[in-house]
């Protein structure tokens, strides 16, 4: 394969680009100039949305893999420096979101489902780009968690303990490139409406679209932001919950609506 020639443009690479936040996001950074670099399983959805937008080659490239297959998701950073180059921007975005129910055998394989891909699939996604970025001095690595990081949900045990571990991780990986000058970008996004979404059985506070999303997160990794929460008024409820002492929160949460358990319909 010839080398990149376009190395001038920014160049973004965003996991999960099918749809939802994923699309939202490829939509901003195009919008704002940068050439992509978009993952998905469904790779003939996405390249039939980059055709409608009237995007080339020259502008924007699709890479299949599954980022719960490491060695997919690897290859496909890999072919993606060989095509493109280094991107500017890696948003690891890809993830999963179903309830579990530890009395429930079949729930276990749900959660190593998830910590496959909302984690080791993040680190699998940043790892081809992690030392050619440190060797140009400059990039930013972006990791999707949620608020749901900040609490453990009844019924959410498998997505909550995902998404702090990617706060953690995130936090762990911005240490290591401190000096390198790659940022390590965490965004929290509250309910953003998404095809994740749409199936909870409860109130969802301050739900944004994810073109409202995919505007404030381009903001943050602009910014380089280390730690953002979206929106800035669920990021005030997190902090009010995380103070709450133990007793009344499992109070507050007593009774609330479980998310569906795999194979179950809507309420």
């Amino acid at each position: 394969m010839n080398p990149p020639t376009d190395t001038a443009t920014p160049l973004a690479f965003i996991t999960g680009a099918s749809s939802g936040i994923g699309q939202a996001l490829a939509a901003r950074f195009a919008r704002a100039g940068h050439r992509l670099a978009l993952v998905a399983r469904r790779s003939e959805e996405l390249q039939a949305w980059a055709q409608a937008q009237g995007w080339g080659e020259d502008r924007c490239c699709v890479y299949r893999a599954d980022v719960a297959d490491t060695e997919s998701i690897v290859a496909a950073g890999r072919a993606c420096l060989a095509r493109q180059g280094v991107p500017d921007v890696v948003i690891a975005n890809a993830g999963i979101s179903v309830g579990m129910d530890t009395a429930e055998r079949d729930d276990l394989d749900v959660m190593a489902r998830t910590f496959a891909t909302n984690n080791l699939g993040m680190a699998a996604t940043f790892h081809p780009f992690v030392a050619p970025m440190r060797e140009r001095g400059r990039g930013a690595l972006v990791g999707i968690a949620s608020v749901a990081a900040i609490r453990g949900l009844p019924g959410h045990g498998a997505y909550c303990a995902s998404k702090a571990a990617v706060v953690s991780y995130c936090e762990s990986l911005r240490g290591e490139l401190r000096a390198s000058g790659v940022a390590v970008v965490t965004l929290l996004p509250g309910y953003v409406d998404t095809p994740l979404t749409r199936e909870n059985r409860y109130r969802m506070p301050f739900l944004m679209t994810p073109a409202a999303f995919a505007d404030q997160a381009f903001s943050a990794i602009e910014a380089r932001a280390s730690y953002r929460v979206i929106p800035w008024q669920m990021g005030v409820v997190a902090k009010l919950l995380r103070a709450l002492p133990n007793a009344w929160f499992d109070r507050v949460l007593a009774g609330r609506p479980r998310k569906h358990r795999q194979g179950e319909g809507r309420a």
